[in-house]
């Protein structure tokens, strides 16, 4: 290592900053190939514990941090895309998982930091494909991993030359205590267990710290690991809260565990069977003491998911499901998809509110109203999920007639699933926007965004309607090609007010156009089903005269 003349304190910091620096360079780059490909496994591990247990040592192995995949299953979770029973064996895989990168550090690796960041560099400047420079911003970050890890056995070295730094850091280390408390609260700072583990090792191998004291930090920095999942629970809902908990219970009884007396000396005894080097010990440790924590764990699954699901109970307020959805209950599918259709009339009420409540956010923009919008999208995905799922059981055991129904219903489930994402995606980043920046639509700009969002809540309210009362489809499409009329009329109108430079037109152009045309989109989504049963009852060429014949044609 060179000597730049800085004391070990400025070392170790450093080293600390470059490791933290590359350890989330991997992981965020390793997440950008490979998360959302993944996500889709946890819906359907309920009751097979083992897969859950190996999806999670994959997962946390291809993505480098457990922090982020624990994260992203409290965000799941608060989405309602899964439950604590389908990820309570991923939590215990994460931990295993965990264990690989600290591995792969024990390996001292350090040598081949500068050379693997100028490759890796140069190939991700070249290089055009996006996964390809995902994969080589994921190698820099190795490089980083480890050109930290060389900083950070340096100072570590530093302090051990210098006697009163030495008796400083020796004196404190010597409480089990006070190592697993540093190591926990650094580690929760740092949030991640291998920057901690790694520090330990560094200050294993410049004899600051023993072998048997390192294992406390290797305690430590399991139980801090749990600080990511925990923060990221805080403002979410009941499902969040109880799979970080799960997390943190779990982490920190095994914690409790392994420092009684006779486990903390039999962890030592095995390690120190397996290797003589003390660096590459806490390494080693650190995956024993997950794995048996692990395999003790794995036959407490079910009690242990059971015990966070009565110590976080759904907050009332919360509570939110399917009201007409029972699987493997309505024997006859007729009834099954009359009950079907009520539920998804729940999501058209639903959609609806979202539709009359958005143009308020152009208004006055209010803050706990789009917490509302986006709390009742989730609430439209959850029940888009559950409906086709109760419907596709059904499906393949129907008659033909009902088929073909249940894959209407699908289809005007989608559709309204996708409206909702217009409204909670779109009109509200176009809002915001328009808040942020402080901007105001001119006088017949606002009534223009009112006059469409009038039209645009008409046309959805008589679809809906018209999903069980099919007399109304000639009107919805009547309503419809009169919201497309408008929409382009309107259009017109701004592009005129730009032509005689009225300002608040000019600096509100693109959210206004963007807001008219998203107005006009939900519309026709939810529109949809109409042009399907029209063209199905007088095919394509017939269909004018269908809307004729229903309520006179209006182009």
């Amino acid at each position: 290592m060179v000597d730049f003349g800085v004391s070990p304190v400025v070392l170790i910091l450093g080293g600390i900053a470059i490791f933290m620096f590359g350890m989330n360079m991997a992981s965020e780059s390793l997440q950008k190939l490979f998360a959302q490909r993944l996500q889709w496994l946890f819906q359907s591990l309920e009751k097979r514990n083992v897969l859950s247990v190996l999806v999670g040592i994959g997962i946390t192995t291809i993505l480098q941090s457990s922090g982020a995949v624990t994260t992203m299953l409290v965000g799941l979770g608060t989405a309602r895309v899964i439950s604590l029973r389908n990820v309570m064996g991923v939590i215990l895989g994460t931990s295993i998982g965990s264990t690989v990168t600290v591995q792969i550090i024990s390996l001292n690796l350090g040598q081949y930091s500068l050379p693997s960041l100028f490759i890796a560099f140069m190939i991700w400047l070249m290089a055009k494909r996006p996964g390809l420079r995902h994969f080589m911003s994921a190698v820099m970050g190795f490089g980083f991993l480890f050109l930290g890890l060389s900083f950070l056995s340096a100072g570590a070295r530093g302090f051990a030359q210098d006697p009163f730094l030495k008796q400083m850091v020796t004196q404190f280390a010597d409480s089990p205590v006070s190592n697993f408390i540093v190591a926990t609260l650094f580690c929760a700072f740092v949030h991640s267990s291998a920057v901690t583990v790694g520090l330990a090792m560094s200050l294993v191998e410049a004899g600051l710290l023993d072998f048997h004291h390192a294992l406390f930090w290797v305690y430590g920095a399991n139980v801090g690991t749990t600080s990511t999942a925990l923060l990221a629970a805080s403002g979410s809902n009941f499902i969040g809260k109880q799979i970080a908990w799960a997390h943190f219970f779990y982490k920190f009884f095994s914690a409790l565990i392994f420092m009684l007396p006779p486990l903390h000396e039999l962890l030592v005894w095995v390690v120190s069977l397996m290797t003589e080097n003390a660096f590459r010990g806490v390494a080693l440790s650190h995956l024993c003491f997950n794995l048996i924590s692990a395999g003790f764990f794995y036959s407490f699954i079910n009690q242990g998911a059971k015990i966070i699901e009565k110590l976080f109970p759904p907050d009332p307020r919360e509570s939110f499901g399917a009201e007409f959805l029972k699987l493997n209950y309505y024997s006859n599918p007729a009834l099954a998809v009359a009950y079907a259709q009520r539920e998804i009339l729940r999501v058209a009420d639903i959609v609806i509110s979202m539709i009359r409540d958005s143009i308020v956010l152009f208004q006055s923009y209010d803050s706990t109203l789009l917490e509302s919008i986006r709390e009742r999208d989730k609430q439209v995905d959850f029940l888009f999920r559950e409906i086709k799922h109760f419907l596709l059981e059904h499906a393949n055991q129907n008659p033909t007639g009902v088929e073909k129904n249940i894959m209407d219903l699908i289809i005007f489930l989608t559709d309204l699933e996708r409206a909702a994402d217009a409204i909670d995606i779109n009109l509200t980043q176009l809002a915001t926007k328009k808040f942020n920046l402080k901007l105001n639509f001119s006088e017949e700009g606002a009534r223009e965004i009112q006059m469409m969002h009038e039209q645009c809540l008409k046309t959805a309210s008589l679809a809906v309607n018209a999903f069980t009362e099919k007399s109304l489809c000639p009107k919805v499409i009547e309503e419809k090609r009169l919201l497309s009329k408008m929409e382009k009329e309107l259009r017109e109108h701004h592009i005129e007010r730009l032509h005689r430079g009225l300002t608040d037109s000019i600096k509100t152009s693109n959210i206004h156009i963007d807001a008219l045309s998203e107005y006009r989109r939900i519309g026709s989504l939810l529109s949809g089903h109409c042009y399907s049963y029209l063209n199905a009852r007088y095919g394509d060429n017939g269909l004018n005269s269908g809307v004729k014949s229903g309520v006179g044609h209006q182009a």
